[in-house]
């Protein structure tokens, strides 16, 4: 089973500095079809206007990761962590117990561009804690690993079963990735057109995907894909 969730129904917040699509409910945003898939709980396409950004707010008991498309992300939180995120690198936040940070552009003069993903953890009162990695480089091509559990191939450490795996694929190109039985995945076009598994997608659609083999995507031009293979 494959369902595609359509870019232009995602749910929209719009203010004079920020531009967000949500792929599942979110805030003011409700729809009672989409308000997770498995652990997934949060995709928010988010484009930021230079200079402006998220002033320092709360986090409870969520898996925060940050993929950044185009810009650069400051990011600043409680734990003392100072970091600046760029296109290729991922971030995960857990917050735990309780964390806050705040999430600015690092740019005077450019828009920054990011998904940020919500996933719940496997277990509450976790201890807050920061990772991030560049995987620029090893993207082109091929399906990466860049978060997993129990943090194999040097991917980030997230705190649930479930791995994610990014993408750039060139026109023609495609990749693959066998599933193992009794687990979801869900498919996001961060960029660019794509078939999985023969299914059309465009950017910022996403898939949701269960009982399938394997995931065969296909890209038709410059594509950039987020997939994520989780616990039912």
């Amino acid at each position: 089973m494959i369902q595609v969730r359509k870019s232009a129904e995602r749910g929209v917040t719009k203010i004079d500095w920020l531009d967000s699509k949500h792929s599942f409910s979110f805030g003011e945003y409700r729809d009672p079809a989409y308000v997770n898939w498995g652990p997934l709980r949060v995709i928010n396409e988010d484009v930021v206007a230079p200079g402006a950004g998220f002033p320092t707010h709360p986090h409870r008991d969520m898996e925060i990761v940050t993929w950044v498309l185009s810009g650069e992300l400051a990011h600043k939180d409680s734990t003392g962590t100072a970091e600046t995120i760029r296109p290729g690198e991922l971030q995960r936040m857990t917050a735990g117990t309780g964390i806050r940070h705040s999430e600015y552009n690092a740019s005077s003069t450019t828009p920054v561009h990011l998904l940020q993903i919500w996933l719940h953890p496997a277990a509450a009162n976790l201890r807050p804690g920061y990772e991030q990695k560049s995987f620029a480089g090893a993207l082109d091509g091929n399906l990466r690993l860049v978060a997993a559990q129990d943090g194999r191939d040097n991917a980030i450490t997230i705190h649930q079963d479930a791995d994610i795996y990014a993408a750039r694929l060139q026109p023609g190109q495609a990749a693959s990735l066998p599933l193992r039985a009794g687990r979801v995945q869900w498919v996001q076009v961060a960029r660019g057109t794509a078939t999985l598994n023969g299914v059309a997608l465009v950017q910022g659609d996403g898939a949701a995907v269960r009982g399938e083999a394997s995931l065969e995507i296909a890209a038709n031009d410059a594509a950039e894909v987020l997939v994520f293979d989780m616990v039912a």
